[in-house]
């Protein structure tokens, strides 16, 4: 890890690399984020950086691969996911967090785009299957709630070096 992580500064800056900051931009040149549709939100949630630039110090890139990793357990790995998934950080996800989850997962192009219609029928039934307390929201508890009968999602969510 730490080998990969000065690979992504500059060579000057690698003898320093515990305490230096990998900008985003380096960040998603990992082959392992490259094609994630979640990247920017992958690094928004594990940055530490007070300015807000969502660089990452070696710390922010440990705590990332192993959330990532096989042996995180499935409440730490559907927390972070849940945190990917806000896309507003309010603690919430909403239809417009649902809505920019889909559109991620389907890509943004005209042609994979959903219609409005079939966008209203996919969250509806995301929440029908989701919401237990019927406020039209998903808390973390009811996203972790629909993640522990999905036995495949631990194994989905990993990153490997």
């Amino acid at each position: 890890a730490y080998k990969r992580f000065s690979e992504l500064l500059p060579k000057e800056e690698r003898e320093n690399a515990c305490s230096a900051r990998v900008p985003k931009s380096q960040i998603l040149t990992l082959p392992e984020l490259r094609a994630n549709p979640f990247q920017q939100r992958i690094c928004h949630v594990f940055s530490t950086s007070e300015t807000e630039d969502d660089s990452m110090s070696f710390e922010d890139f440990l705590d990332m691969l192993s959330v990532f990793s096989d042996s995180a357990t499935s409440d730490i790995k559907s927390y972070y996911a849940f945190r990917i998934f806000d896309f507003d950080n309010d603690g919430i996800l909403d239809r417009k967090d649902l809505e920019q989850l889909v559109n991620c997962l389907t890509g943004q192009g005209e042609g994979s785009r959903l219609s409005s219609a079939e966008m209203e029928q996919l969250i509806q039934n995301i929440l029908e299957e989701s919401d237990i307390d019927k406020d039209g929201t998903i808390n973390l508890a009811e996203f972790q709630h629909v993640v522990s009968r999905s036995p495949d999602f631990a194994s989905s969510f990993k990153i490997v070096l």
